[in-house]
């Protein structure tokens, strides 16, 4: 079966874009998680479609990342293919006030070629580690900015291979949530749509939310940034702290002095020391304010 799996994966994305056994650590913020049977990594559309259409027929398992910033995966590692669209899928095209960019795209550097451009309207992006593709599939933002406010479109495949573009309208963006991701769809690229503005400004803004992170959030430490969505009239790293629970650890894995919305990974986290760890925040929280804590992180692989 491995043989077949491997000569399935080199026929569609050549030998050279395929990694086996391949240590998950190395490919999330976390820098946890354990070895994934196939890793790939395609360059093109087609490849793409492909790799869903033949994988689904196989009756393979697989799991689409980008950057890996949200999240976990399992100690025990992943059976079957981790398709990444990352660097290798990353082109970036500005025209007039319109930015088309491929999924694999860091949101980070999309904000610094908007900078470079003099169009603002991305740099509450500038600091959010994931990449276009989990961006558009879960609405990021910070501050006062979000997705849903600059993209015009986005192109998607589904888990028949079929790919479309769907408005802006029509991915139903909320709170971290789409019709992309309540329909497992995967992001190829997005098209987003931009102001003018002065070089000075939105360097200085960038500049501001930059130093806001870094006083704020522990990015000394690997982590899947917030742990936890926020709660409908609270804010989740308020309820943590309130419960006591600044610093906590379970293992390797801890609550952020810095910032309790955060777990970080101090040095030798499991996986399953987060998942521990998060459980008995989901608790406490719950027993001593009613609420439960839902998570923004997702974990995958072996149990």
């Amino acid at each position: 079966m491995i043989d077949n799996i491997n000569e399935l994966l080199k026929n569609i994305v050549g030998e050279e874009n395929i990694l086996i056994n391949e240590p998950m650590k190395d490919h999330t913020t976390f820098k946890i998680g354990g070895n994934a049977d196939y890793f790939v990594t395609p360059v093109n559309e087609n490849q793409i479609q492909e790799l869903i259409v033949q994988l689904k027929r196989q009756n393979i398992s697989y799991y689409i990342i980008g950057n890996g910033s949200n999240l976990l995966v399992s100690d025990k590692g992943f059976r079957g293919v981790i398709i990444q669209i990352f660097k290798k899928f990353d082109a970036i095209c500005v025209k007039d006030l319109i930015i088309e960019v491929q999924a694999g795209a860091l949101l980070s550097r999309l904000s610094n070629v908007a900078l470079e451009n003099g169009l603002q309207g991305l740099e509450f992006a500038s600091g959010i580690p994931g990449t276009v593709g989990g961006a558009v599939c879960m609405n990021a933002g910070a501050y006062t900015g979000e997705i849903k406010d600059i993209i015009v479109s986005t192109r998607v495949i589904d888990q028949e291979g079929n790919i479309f573009t769907l408005t802006n309208e029509e991915l139903n963006l909320g709170y971290r949530t789409s019709s992309v991701m309540r329909n497992s769809y995967i992001v190829l690229s997005a098209e987003f749509k931009l102001e003018k503005g002065i070089k000075k400004d939105i360097e200085e803004l960038i500049n501001y939310y930059t130093l806001q992170r870094k006083t704020k959030q522990p990015l000394e430490y690997p982590s899947a940034g917030s742990t936890f969505k926020r709660p409908v009239g609270y804010f989740a790293g308020k309820l943590i702290m309130d419960s006591g629970l600044k610093g906590y650890s379970v293992g390797g894995a801890a609550i952020s002095d810095k910032h309790s919305g955060f777990v970080i990974n101090t040095g030798n986290a499991t996986s399953q020391n987060v998942i521990e760890l998060i459980q008995d925040v989901q608790r406490i929280v719950q027993d001593k304010f009613g609420v439960l804590l839902e998570t923004e992180i997702r974990l995958i692989g072996e149990k």
